[in-house]
């Protein structure tokens, strides 16, 4: 089966986002060599793999009788897998060579059968919209493997995880898998399984999306179970699929390989070489450093349930007569253009026409409210605002909760790059950005200046996720997970700080952030402040050129 995003219709479930040619036959070549016995395939669509499989084998020699038994492909729906027998058979294969079951079903019940090789490209769909009774057993084989999986899980990483256990000693997995393996929190687990099972682990990216018509990112995942020399991991970055011609695995074979950690850690950090690996690893038990959490408390923006709504422009709050009865609210990242967010930042957003007025009545019950607010809230029942979800729970369907002004903002989606901004008005944000409590006596100014250092850069892009369109979000705890030297205060002029990133300069920011906080204050040797700069470029200019 190939890639699936969720809640796709049953046409494209049943026939969308197959595996591209050369990667099948790339990862069969890889996989399968003149001692394979035994291929399988556990999610095998229309037979793609099955396909490259074949002719794989037939490369090698082996075709006709030679053949049979070799190569068992696992398909779930029905009419694909007719469609893998119909392509089995025009290569010379029975049709005992396609299973039409569930795959987690078929192990069960097959729970001895070990396999040379396991290639594939399993669904990416949610643990919630796979049907109960499979993932139940799948459930309950990541658990006989000692895993806990929950309910936030992908169905890839089960397929992922017992595919990997049918292996035998010398076997080897050739899958086409989400990049979310990378930095995922529910695929941290499988991090650490792979990287304690398998000997070494090949990763293989594209600096271009591969699969048209989605914006997926995939890579290809090439793991051993046992090498000789060459044991841990290693990033290998192709420009496009076909890049995948010219890889000579015999020539490579053990060369860049970096020791893995057996750690839940996202891993983003193995793009970056074993020195720089080993920079950022020494400066996490360096004293001077903490966690950006021991200094602030970061939280979710309030949730209106239905932004169309409660969210207003300037011009809608005139017409309505709801100048009373709105607070200003930042609602999206571009309004927050500097390290501060005063009045006039305000007030130039709401001239602009930026729905940053949050409707929020008085909190009693309909027939006490002002006229105003009845009409409002009457047309928003005209357009059955109030019967979604997160309105229809609530006791006044017309009252957002959590209105909490915070000390600072925190961006949940970075393009560029992660910064806090001070938050010098009554405002509030809606879910698009995080609210900032601090938990310091320090200067709020100069604890946002640190904040704007090469080291918290570096370390931002390995405690965020990117996905195929160039942006990094930060759920709270992420943020709070950065890395930053203890703030102390600093003597920068905030005015010019601020100016500058108004005007895209960050370079400059950082030249003067690093200088003054990282080597003056806190003495960094000023070539590891050069080596942090350079992965933060490595590794930002790399997620962004994603989106070109």
């Amino acid at each position: 089966m190939g890639l699936v995003k969720d809640k796709l219709s049953a046409e494209k479930l049943r026939g969308g986002y197959y595996t591209p040619k050369p990667i099948a036959d790339f990862l069969c070549r890889w996989s399968i060599d003149s001692s394979t016995q035994s291929v399988l395939e556990p999610s095998c669509g229309d037979g793609n793999f099955i396909e490259s499989a074949i002719l794989r084998f037939n490369e090698l020699g082996v075709r006709g009788k030679k053949l049979k038994g070799r190569i068992k492909g696992i398909e779930l729906l029905e009419e694909e897998s007719i469609k893998a027998k119909q392509r089995a058979a025009g290569l010379g294969l029975n049709s005992n060579t396609i299973e039409n079951r569930d795959f987690f079903n078929f192990i069960k019940k097959n729970n001895s059968v070990k396999y040379d090789t396991v290639i594939g490209n399993p669904p990416f769909i949610r643990y919630q919209n796979f049907p109960e009774e499979h993932r139940n057993i799948a459930i309950e084989m990541m658990q006989s493997l000692g895993l806990n999986p929950n309910k936030l899980t992908n169905i890839w990483v089960p397929f992922l995880v017992i595919s990997s256990s049918l292996l035998n000693s010398k076997g080897k997995m050739a899958m086409v898998i989400p990049a979310e393996l990378f930095q995922v929190k529910y695929a941290a687990e499988t991090r650490v399984y792979l990287s304690k099972f398998f000997d070494r682990i090949t990763i293989l990216t594209f600096k271009k999306l591969v699969f048209e018509n989605i914006q997926q990112e995939v890579v290809l995942l090439l793991c051993e179970k046992s090498v000789n020399h060459g044991k841990g991991i290693r990033v290998i970055e192709c420009e496009n699929l076909d890049d995948l011609e010219s890889i000579d695995f015999e020539k490579i074979n053990g060369s860049n390989v970096k020791p893995i950690d057996h750690s839940s850690e996202k891993w983003t950090k193995y793009f970056l070489t074993e020195d720089e690996i080993n920079l950022l690893k020494n400066l996490k038990s360096d004293k001077r450093i903490i966690a950006c959490g021991d200094i602030l408390d970061v939280d979710v923006g309030l949730v209106t349930g239905r932004n169309e709504f409660f969210m207003l422009k300037e011009e809608q709050v005139k017409k309505w007569g709801l100048e009373k009865y709105t607070i200003p609210v930042a609602s999206k990242s571009n309004q927050l253009k500097g390290i501060i967010f005063s009045d006039n930042d305000f007030n130039l957003n709401s001239k602009a026409q930026n729905s940053i007025h949050l409707f929020i009545p008085p909190n009693v019950d309909f027939d006490e409210l002002p006229e105003p607010c009845k009409k409002y809230i009457l047309y928003g029942e005209e357009k059955k605002f109030h019967t979604g979800y997160k309105t229809r729970i609530r006791k006044r369907w017309y009252i957002t909760p959590s209105l909490w002004i915070p000390d600072a903002f925190a961006l949940r989606q970075v393009g560029d790059y992660p910064k806090l901004i001070i938050n010098e008005t009554e405002a509030s944000s809606t879910d698009t950005i995080h609210r900032v409590r601090f938990k310091t006596d320090i200067d709020r100014r100069s604890l946002v200046i640190s904040f704007m250092n090469s080291l918290s850069f570096a370390f931002s892009e390995i405690t965020g996720r990117s996905y195929g369109g160039g942006v990094m979000t930060f759920e709270p705890t992420e943020i709070e997970e950065i890395k930053i030297p203890t703030p102390v205060e600093l003597n920068v002029d905030f005015e010019l700080v601020d100016s500058l990133i108004r005007e895209r300069k960050i370079e400059e920011v950082l030249d003067i952030v690093d200088k003054e906080f990282l080597i003056n204050q806190h003495g960094f040797d000023q070539q590891d402040v050069i080596q942090l700069r350079n992965i933060w470029r490595k590794l930002s200019n790399r997620r962004i050129n994603r989106k070109k």
